[in-house]
């Protein structure tokens, strides 16, 4: 099986890249399969291991990333690991399809810096840090000391959003599809 390329949507947390994500993959001329990121952290609203996340234990994190099995990882909050086992993308190339990741920005920019060829770093912004903090309350899933973190972290989020391939403001859902989707067509069929 011949490798395939690497569509990354990072942004910071309530900018819409999951439902854009979810949009994409709806759309089977493109030949994505969702990279199915491991996380050290206990899982939330019905959330489902081996569909939304690999749940693994902190430890087995650890011992996961000395054994080198991660293509990117990152400790986002103290003891609160996240990760792309390099495992997962050979499983949807091996299905023959491009994988599509939604990662936060910095696994975002380690995928591209180690394909830079065959990856297509997209940068989701939202319209304002104000649109962020109401899409964040509005979820209903996390405390407000967790949703000012995620704010006060989305500032340092967007002054990456210059090293990513493309940015696309999130302020009309309809206009963010349309955008991600010719982004990922034109780049797909680029030798």
């Amino acid at each position: 099986m011949k490798e395939g390329k690497l569509i990354v949507l990072s942004a910071p947390s309530g900018s819409g890249k999951t439902t854009l994500v979810k949009y994409l993959l709806h759309k089977e001329e493109l030949n994505l399969g969702f990279s199915i990121s491991a996380a050290s952290r206990e899982p939330r609203g019905g959330e489902i291991h081996g569909k939304d996340y690999y749940f693994l234990s902190l430890k087995e994190f650890k011992e996961k990333i000395k054994a080198d099995e991660f293509l990117e990882w990152e400790e986002v909050y103290r003891d609160n690991f996240y990760g792309t086992l390099k495992k997962e993308v050979q499983r949807i190339w091996d299905n023959g399809k491009h994988v599509i990741f939604d990662i936060d920005v910095v696994g975002g920019l380690d995928i591209k810096k180690t394909y830079p060829e065959r990856t297509l770093a997209v940068f989701i912004k939202p319209p304002s840090i104000d649109e962020l903090k109401i899409r964040l309350k509005k979820r209903k899933t996390e405390s407000e000391d967790k949703i000012n973190m995620r704010v006060a972290k989305a500032s340092t989020e967007l002054a990456t959003a210059p090293q990513f391939d493309a940015i696309v403001t999130n302020d009309n859902l309809e206009n963010a599809k349309q955008e991600v989707y010719q982004l990922t067509k034109t780049f797909l069929s680029e030798k």
